[in-house]
């Protein structure tokens, strides 16, 4: 086509070359190519190449994008005379054929007439008819030509506005190629250089660093199907899941009305607006012609006028502000201003904002004055330097900020615009041209959710927005219209009207209250005026509340236009009510006359039925203005998006044009017969609008398109976001009560320029008809973006619906863009109808069995409907508002009330606060969730109680109001002014994960099935072992396992290498002190051994309380017993800060170890003589009837001169043999609970050998001993390992390390120390102090971090980071797993890698599985470090402890440890149970190989790094540590770490102490503990605790207690002493601030009965089933009826089990109400080891209070044996004795881990059976797993009752601590009852005492 024109061709190739040489953008290009084609071509054949050209480019625009938006939205309406379109016949034309028109006639398709052509399968004929919702009864939509690419291009038709060429000269000689051409009408581009400009220029980055402040997050859920934000489509169907052909009709977007006439001039009607391209524009042409007319009156709260401006001042003040900005602010055209003024101030605030408009600046309306903090963000955001105000703003503002100590906003300068005065030009000056920005201004707003965004708005859309208004508000009916016969439908030859619409009066007065500085109450009250040259009354919004005022105002000033909103009509409209004559005889001899009044324009969001009757009908019509139901106009704004009109009735008709049914009545009439009746009806302008009015009986019928339609819907169809109208109109208003309906009103059609879509907000699909969605709108008159926030404006502004295609699985994209409003509602007869925000309605997910297949869907509700039914039905409700929080995959509703009865205001002023009435505000909380359970069938999750006008209000047209989403905000942040919480979980928490064997637990056969099936193809859990036999020392090559002791060796060492170092203590400063060789080692420990021998008296079997420093006398004192035969007991020194725990733990040691003498030095000696210390430690003896005995310092004792094998001080054969103690370890637990671990020489030996091998330590680099010398690896390093390898050992005081950390970094890098040890606590406190930067630890290749547990996975990283600077190498650094029977379980030394992290699927976790998970999908995982590999001659299983057989790859179990090193007993103990702790075997392993079980969980991990020669791979297995059984609990069979869920809470609030708190199971309750830093408002904090753990634990927390900062009980390295906080709280001696009790057991949903499970391989167990109501049950084991398979991988749901619904068959335990501090415990003592659970006996010793004085009750008597009653367990009693007389008939506890205090029994060294006489006392660790015991304990009557004693999990806390039974210390008449005191304690997974032993 265009090769026959070569005029063309040439301008083609022009074109290209243009685009080549990169001066146009490729959107550019095909503008300007199909200008020059529509000039050349037919339109036909442009429409074609125009196809052809989209078709071929298609791939090319996704390749090439220049980043501009608006280049995608061409607007080429720009058509030479010749060849343009009548646009006015096409708008205009009948939308029925007329006679001799072809139904198929060529109609030009628009965008969505071509959209629909392609995405419903027509072929794009131009002779094809076009279908409108695919029903042939509907007439096709007119039609625009193909080439006016965009509906909404060129709006205003037929009219000079839309810049056709024709009026603008010279237009066509243009570029047209400028994406901000004159005809460029699309709402994106309204902005010059619309995209490019804006977004490079005026948006920038989006301000991640500054979220919070500015612009927020976004507002759209994205987890139900896709992400708006990602624009990831929806999820393609299957064929299975296809829609019908049904399904898949949707509602496609209405099209435009358009204005079916040109905009002129009110004042002069041969002045069309459009020849005005801006506002300022305008404003000069008001001063010209209506110099006189007042523009603003000014109104003050009393009606009377302050101030007013005529039009002519206006325009000369804003050419004078115009003028000063432009000549003295050195400001850039589209900088930004800001105004700051008070709503009062409207007159100088209109000066300054039209002022600036003509400078060309952008303004920025501040509208919140006295907020300095918002000030200065607008300030800082839009980097605006200059400032508008008044002087009395700036006085004030100035005030504020001297008085608050602020600083000014810097680099902004404040002008007073009200001391400018007015522009005068010369007499000959023109005034400057105006050259204007794009942008005119940017409105600031609040998001619901509080989030500040900016919206910018352009001169462009400000036109169109009024000429839209204009339009609407000149075809308001007055009942003067029909003064002319004559057609106005009918045009003259150039298409125009012959006889145009007809006016109403020239000046409209517009009285408004709302502020004038934004949304509506600035585009109504201050552009509207300008653009239309009418009046502006304004007044303050509390002006309406005086009674008549309102009303004398309207009538003063002959009001014509009302601006208000519902609260102000409301209180004038009621106000008459109450009192007529009050507003009648408001002035004398003037009675009130709204006759002027044309319009009510009512700014809202949602319409108020049944207050229109009232407005209307009670207060209109009574002030004289027949058309009162004509005046209502409820208008639809955007106040979020720059307070756009989306909506409003009108009457400009051409709603056939929007394709969609108008009616539902007659959907099938024939178009005929409604051609017919409109020509009837005597509809004389083609829209068939009742503009005029009808007279036919046909047209009586029917209701008037322009009525405010009403709708009666069906309650229950909303919830499922379906619209049931089930009547209409006048029918509905009788019907409005009726129960189950909801009455709903429309705003009207959409405005006529605006295309309107109805889309899914959480999928982006569009809806199908008579369902609820999002409002999209699109129009020139709405924004272009928000101000520099780019990712927001492309998802809000930009947003882009998805639809289905019949049998298409795939969603298609639409080409249109659209405005996201935010609103819900939907489209009925083509009006709008608005329910609420988006983020006024709530969720809820509902869950049923259908056939057999369980089914879940949401159900809706929005919160004005609740908030009705709470207020009209719950009585003393000042306020309420609601909202949804998304926890544990589920939106749970949460309900807000203000209410009196929470206030504490005192009552009198001055008087003390007031008491609330908890029982009052409980009941009302009960009365909401019941209402809203009735009404709605709303399950509430929970009801939240605050004072009156406490929670967060949102401002709306100067009324504050609670901001849901800003109390949401709160919510999360537990900062709501809460008083009281009441929770609903039984009802409302559904999906809880539920085990394979919910009353069972993980480690039952059923789950361990379960377990193994899923895991079948894996591997068992075992490591391999290297085994060294030999050990060769490397200074003599001499082997080493020769030696049995540690004494032997080390005289060799003095006999090969006398004078060489052994030891040297490093001082305070840093410095030697006087070194000793080994020759002088051995006489010094000669010395002390000859000291004691003679001195003291020391016998073999001794036992010797080693009480030092960390000193060399120390050393000297460990050989010296090893070297008399004596049995060393090492403890630390005494904390004369800590007395009343260290006094009682001396004394139990010294009663239960028979101590015959304590060996101190002098600094340990000079502190048990301080007289505070020593009157505790006598009184406490006296007391406790303790005999302590005497104390020897060996520091100086008498020299010797000969060596231990000259004095005869030689190891004698029996104490080598195995099983004869030497050494002692007592550990303490943080709650000073103790285990005495027993070592021989044999071990000592054995420990040396795996660490020397393990870390390859040699005789070259030295030893460095320093903290926790008295056990553990501390000890080896300190006294062992140095003579092991003959290298010297240098000692640092861990006093000396707190005072100065930098001392032990300076040793470790003087003498290139080469492996040692450190703890978590050391390295914390010396990178807080800055320690160790400055030296060199190049030399340190092996840090060895010990941990007991998991390893903290910080402490890697914050040592590498630290010590980088140092040259401390990453891979030295090293955890090792450490336990109470081996100090080197598993190490990572020498591993040469850094920590492995796993992220862990804490679902999969809690089924016992190890799922690795990646952190980014799943937010919940734990990560978890390694422990390192295993040392050598050590092997590691991991067991199921009740099982014993090997755990598969895959799943976790208990840590078993075979190793030379591991300690073979408990000190003395001869208790079988002990003895079966060191003889774990497992079932499906080698039965030779005999395990210590640690009680720890665990897994094996193999992993593969390139550490090999040249890179090659090495394959390591590697063991994490989870942590103790003892640590765990169980729920619904499932498995949680307390120290996870206290992570959770701890990290949920701010307020929480770090480290603050404790969750232990009590009674089969959940209970939290939680140590707060400030009590206000604890009842907010609740929700934000529960939400975390079931967030992230999927679990409810039962009760929820509250301590201060220093009540929460923590031991003398900060850990949580867990046993003290739990009997604290069990036996009320806690203080508490508060208890909130999360699940009611008394409620009627939360009956709970024991159920007795089916014995299994000799086990019983108890769960908690649920027999009541639905929900999750109140304690440990609780079901629901249908567990939930969400938060389960797909490859867990297979382990699923399904819970039968009937109640199970066992004893029921009837739970009675729980006061304030719940105990479900049994009524009598409690461990008296605990200081919290002693009473009034004589075991107060462990209390707080140190005894300072006689009690009245004194220890029982003395036994004939000797010693008095140590400890209150009477062995016998708990493990042998029968007597049902000592059981509690009460079991609380199903099966899984609890953390009550434990029995003695149960705790390491718990009891000991042995003979009286027998010496030493033999403590005994009866905390185990399951056991199978020896055939001939077995056949032991009273064992073979009980069987294995262990309950797991284990009932320790950190593994347990050691209180000491001691039979022969145990009076006759103690207390019998406590033993079966201390079994109820223990969480024996609801067994009688005499099933504990149930897995034997």
């Amino acid at each position: 086509m265009a090769e026959n024109n070569p005029e063309l061709q040439a301008k083609l190739q022009e074109l290209e070359h243009e685009l080549e040489e990169g001066d146009i953008t490729k959107k550019g290009y095909e503008k300007r190519r199909t200008l020059l084609l529509s000039q050349y071509l037919a339109p036909a054949q442009t429409g074609q190449l125009q196809t052809d050209t989209r078709l071929q480019g298609a791939k090319d625009d996704r390749a090439v994008n220049d980043g501009s938006r608006a280049a995608s939205f061409p607007a080429l309406n720009a058509l030479p005379p010749s060849h343009q379109y009548s646009m006015d016949s096409s708008r205009s034309q009948s939308p029925y054929p007329g006679p001799g028109q072809n139904e198929y006639a060529a109609h030009p398709p628009t965008q969505v007439g071509r959209f629909q052509e392609r995405q419903l399968g027509v072929r794009n004929n131009s002779m094809q008819r076009q279908p409108s919702y695919g029903r042939e009864s509907f007439p096709p939509r007119p039609e625009t030509p193909e080439t006016y690419t965009y509906s909404r291009d060129g709006t205003m038709v037929n009219s000079d506005y839309a810049f056709n060429p024709d009026n603008q000269p010279g237009y066509n000689n243009q570029p047209t190629g400028g994406i901000g051409s004159p005809g460029d009408m699309s709402r994106l581009s309204t902005m010059l250089d619309s995209q490019q400009g804006y977004f490079s220029d005026f948006a920038g980055q989006q301000m991640q660093d500054n979220r919070d402040s500015y612009g927020g997050p976004n507002r759209y859920s994205s987890g139900d199907a896709f992400s708006p934000t990602a624009a990831i489509p929806p999820p393609m169907l299957s064929q299975s899941e296809l829609p019908s052909a049904g399904a898949v009709e949707c509602q496609l977007p209405l099209e435009p009305r358009d204005v079916p006439f040109a905009v002129y001039d009110p004042h002069d009607s041969n002045i069309p607006m459009s020849k005005f391209d801006n506002i300022g524009a305008v404003l000069r042409h008001r001063g010209r012609t209506n110099p006189r007319q007042t523009a603003y009156w000014v109104l003050d709260p009393k009606g009377k006028e302050t101030s007013s401006i005529t039009w002519e001042k206006v325009a000369s003040r804003a050419e004078k502000v115009a003028k000063v900005i432009r000549d003295k602010s050195n400001l850039y055209r589209g900088d930004r201003v800001a105004l700051v003024y008070r709503d009062t101030e409207i007159i100088e605030f209109a000066v300054a904002l039209l002022g600036c408009f003509i400078a060309g600046v952008v303004a920025v309306p501040m509208n919140s004055v006295d907020d300095y903090q918002k000030l200065s963000l607008l300030l800082t955001t839009t980097q605006a330097h200059l400032a508008l105000t008044t002087d009395n703003n700036l006085k004030a503002f100035h005030r504020d900020i001297s008085q608050n100590r602020l600083k000014w906003p810097t680099g902004v300068e404040w002008w007073k615009t009200n001391e400018f005065g007015s522009y005068h030009p010369k007499k000959h000056d023109e005034a400057p041209p105006l050259q204007v920005p794009d942008l005119a201004y940017i409105e600031f707003s609040r998001a619901p959710t509080g989030d500040l965004r900016g919206v910018v708005l352009s001169h462009r859309t400000i036109m169109h927005q009024m000429a839209c208004i204009s339009a609407i508000v000149s075809t308001v009916p007055t009942g003067a219209e029909n003064v002319d016969t004559f057609s106005p439908g009918l045009r003259d030859k150039d298409g125009k009207f012959v006889a145009r619409a007809p006016k109403s009066g020239t000046t409209e007065v517009i009285l408004s209250y709302l502020d004038p500085r934004e949304g509506a109450g600035m585009i109504l009250g201050v552009l509207f005026a300008v653009y239309g040259g009418h009046t502006s009354v304004w007044l303050e919004s509390r002006t309406v509340e005086t009674p008549g005022l309102y009303a004398h105002l309207i009538s003063k000033y002959k009001t014509t236009i009302m601006v208000a909103d519902y609260p102000g009509l409301k209180r004038a409209a009621y106000n008459y009510q109450q009192d007529p004559m009050a507003t009648r005889n408001f002035k004398k001899n003037v009675e009130p006359n709204f006759a002027s009044v044309k319009i009510c324009l009512i700014d809202t969001l949602t319409v108020d039925c049944e207050f229109h009757e009232i407005l209307a009908d009670r207060w209109l019509r009574p002030m004289r203005n027949p058309r009162s139901r004509e005046l209502v106009a409820p208008m639809l704004c955007l106040p979020e998006h720059g307070g756009m009109i989306v909506s409003v009735r009108d009457w400009l008709g051409g709603e056939e044009r929007m394709g969609c049914p108008l009616s539902m009545d007659d959907p099938e009439e024939d178009p005929d017969e409604k051609k017919a009746e409109a020509f009837d009806n005597g509809a004389t302008n083609g829209y068939a609008s009742l503009i005029g009015g009808g007279t036919t009986k046909k047209a009586e019928q029917k209701k008037s398109r322009t009525e405010l339609t009403e709708v009666l819907l069906d309650k229950e169809a909303l919830k499922m976001n379906e619209v049931v109208v089930l009547a209409m109109g006048d029918e509905a208003r009788k019907r409005a009560n009726e129960p189950g309906t909801l009455r709903v009103g429309a705003f009207g059609y959409p405005i006529p320029d605006g295309t309107l879509a109805l889309v899914d907000p959480e999928t982006n699909l569009l809806c199908s008809p008579y369902t609820i969605g999002e409002i999209w709108v699109d129009s020139p008159s709405l924004s272009g973006g928000f101000w520099a926030l780019p990712k927001h404006t492309e998802t809000i502004f930009h947003a882009r619906p998805y639809r289905f295609i019949e049998g298409n699985p795939t969603p298609v994209l639409l080409e249109l863009e659209f405005l996201r409003t935010g609103l819900l509602g939907c489209i009925i007869e083509g009006k709008i109808f608005v329910l609420g925000l988006y983020e006024d309605r709530i969720r809820q997910r509902v869950e049923w069995v259908e056939h057999g297949v369980q089914e879940a869907e949401h159900r809706y509700f929005f919160v004005q409907h609740l908030v009705v039914s709470i207020m009209k039905t719950v009585p003393k409700i000042y306020d309420c508002s609601a909202f949804d929080s998304h926890v544990n995959g589920e939106y749970l509703p949460i309900i807000l009330i203000e209410t009196q009865a929470a206030s504490t205001a005192p009552t009198n002023p001055g008087g003390p606060p007031r008491q609330l009435e908890q029982p009052f505000l409980d009941s009302l909380s009960e009365r909401c969730m019941e209402v809203l359970y009735q009404e709605h069938h709303l399950r509430v999750y929970c009801v939240m109680i605050t004072a009156p006008n406490t929670l967060p209000r949102v401002v709306k047209n100067g009324r504050r109001e609670i901001g849901n989403m800003l109390c949401r905000k709160e919510f999360d942040n537990g900062s709501l002014p809460c008083v009281h919480v009441k929770f609903g979980v039984e009802r409302a928490v559904q999906n809880l994960p539920l085990g394979d064997d919910p009353a069972g637990g993980i480690w039952s056969p059923m789950a361990s099935l379960a377990r193994q099936n899923l895991l079948i193809m894996q591997d068992k859990q075992y490591s391999g072992v290297d085994y060294r036999e030999v050990v060769i020392d490397d200074r003599t090559s001499t082997p080493l396992n020769q030696f049995s002791n540690i004494h032997d060796l080390m005289q060799w060492r003095v006999s090969r290498q006398a004078e060489e170092l052994s030891y040297c203590t490093i001082d305070g400063r840093g410095k030697e002190g006087k070194g000793v060789n080994w020759k002088k080692f051995d006489l010094k420990v000669a010395a002390v051994a000859m000291y004691l021998k003679n001195k003291v008296k020391v016998v073999p079997g001794d036992h010797l309380l080693l009480m030092y420093t960390h000193s060399e006398e120390f050393v000297f004192a460990v050989h010296a017993c090893f070297c008399l035969g004596a049995i060393a007991i090492p403890m630390a020194p005494m904390d004369q800060n800590r007395l009343n725990e260290d006094a009682p733990a001396l004394l139990h040691m010294i009663a239960d170890f028979k101590i015959k003498a304590i060996l101190v030095n002098n600094e340990v000696d000079h502190l048990l003589k301080l007289k505070t210390v020593s009157q505790h430690l006598k009184q406490s003896a006296l007391i406790l009837r303790v005999t302590i005995p005497n104390t020897y310092n060996t520091t100086k004792p008498p020299k010797q001169s000969n060596g231990c094998r000259e004095l005869g001080l030689t190891i004698r054969p029996a104490w080598v043999q195995p099983g004869y103690p030497v050494l002692i370890w007592t550990y303490w637990t943080p709650d000073q609970r103790r285990i005495a671990v027993q070592l021989g020489h044999e071990t000592i030996m054995a420990l040396c050998k795996v660490q020397k091998e393990t870390c390859q330590m040699t005789s070259t680099r030295p030893v460095l001993g320093c903290v926790r010398s008295t056990i553990g690896i501390g000890f080896i390093h300190t006294c062992v390992i140095g003579i092991f390898l003959a290298a010297p050992t240098y000692l640092v005081s861990p006093v000396d390390f707190a005072q100065n950390p930098n001392i032990l970094f300076q040793t470790l890098s003087r003498y290139k120390i080469k492996d040692t040890y450190a703890t978590s606590q050391m390295l914390d406190h010396a990178i807080a102090g800055g320690a160790g930067k400055a030296t060199s630890l190049h030399e340190l290749k092996n840090l060895m971090i010990s941990s007991d547990s998991r390893p903290r996975v910080d402490i890697y990283q914050k040592v590498r980071v630290h010590f980088a600077s140092a040259g401390l190498d990453r891979t030295a650094i090293n955890t090792i797993y450490s336990h109470v029977l081996n100090p080197m379980v598993a190490s990572r030394s020498y591993m040469c890698i850094e920590p492995i992290e796993l992220w862990l699927d804490m679902n999969a976790l809690r089924r016992g599985l190890v799922i690795p998970a990646e952190p980014d999908t799943a937010p919940f995982s734990l990560l978890v470090q390694d422990s390192g590999m295993v040392p050598v001659s050590t092997q590691i299983a991991i067991v199921n402890p009740e099982t014993n057989r090997l755990c598969l790859v895959g799943e976790y179990g208990e840590i078993w440890v075979q190793s030379e090193a591991n300690a073979h007993s408990f000190y003395g103990s001869k208790e079988l149970l002990d003895h079966e702790r060191f003889n774990g075997r497992t079932v499906d392993g080698d039965p030779n190989v005999q395990y210590v079980r640690t009680g720890d969980l665990g897994f094996l991990h193999n992993v593969s790094r390139p550490i090999g020669p040249n890179g090659a791979q090495v394959e390591m297995q590697i063991l994490f540590v989870l942590g103790s059984i003892g640590d765990t609990f169980e729920v619904n069979g499932l498995c949680h770490f307390s120290v996870d869920i206290e992570n959770s809470i701890e990290r949920c609030h701010r307020n929480i102490v770090p480290g603050g708190c404790a969750v232990f199971q009590a009674g089969g309750l959940i209970v939290v503990i939680v140590e707060i830093f400030r009590k206000n408002f604890l009842a907010s904090i609740v929700p934000v605790i529960v939400n975390s753990v079931l967030n992230e634990h999927h679990l409810v927390t039962d009760i929820v207690a509250f301590v201060s900062k220093g009540d929460f009980h923590r031991s003398r390295l900060g850990d949580k002493q867990r046993g003290k906080i739990l009997a604290g709280w069990v036996t009320r001696k806690m203080r508490t601030l508060a208890q909130f009790s999360i699940r009611e057991p008394e409620g009627a949903d939360s009956q709970i009965t024991e159920v007795a499970e089916p014995a299994m391989a000799g086990r019983t167990s108890t769960g908690t089933f649920r027999n009541g109501g639905m929900g999750p049950g109140s304690a440990k084991g609780s079901l629901r009826r249908e567990g939930s398979t969400m938060g389960m991988t797909t490859q867990m749901q297979n382990l699923q089990m399904q819970t039968p619904t009937q109640e199970q068959p066992g004893p029921q335990l009837a739970y009675a109400p729980l006061p304030t501090g719940i105990s479900e415990m049994p009524v009598h003592r409690y461990a008296d080891s605990i200081a919290e659970l002693a009473t009034e006996s004589l075991h107060e010793r462990m209390d707080d209070d140190t005894p300072t004085e006689a009690r009245k009750e004194f220890a029982p008597p003395l036994n004939d044996n000797g010693p008095v009653t140590y400890s209150p367990l009477d062995v016998r009693n708990v493990f042998i004795d029968n007597d049902d007389e000592r059981r509690s008939p009460q079991q609380y506890r199903g099966r899984g881990l609890s953390t009550l205090p434990s029995s003695n029994a149960f705790q390491p060294g718990g009891l000991s059976i042995h003979d009286p006489d027998a010496a030493p006392p033999q403590p005994s660790y009866g905390n185990k797993p399951f056991l199978n015991l020896p055939q001939s304990v077995a056949s032991n009557e009273s064992f073979s009752q009980q069987g294995d004693r262990w309950t797991l999990p284990s009932q320790q806390q950190q593994r347990g601590g050691l209180r000491v039974a001691n039979r022969t210390s145990m009076a006759e008449d103690s207390d019998e009852e406590w033993p079966q005191e201390a079994i109820m304690q223990m969480n024996f997974a609801g067994d009688a005492p005499d099933k504990i032993g149930r897995l034997g």
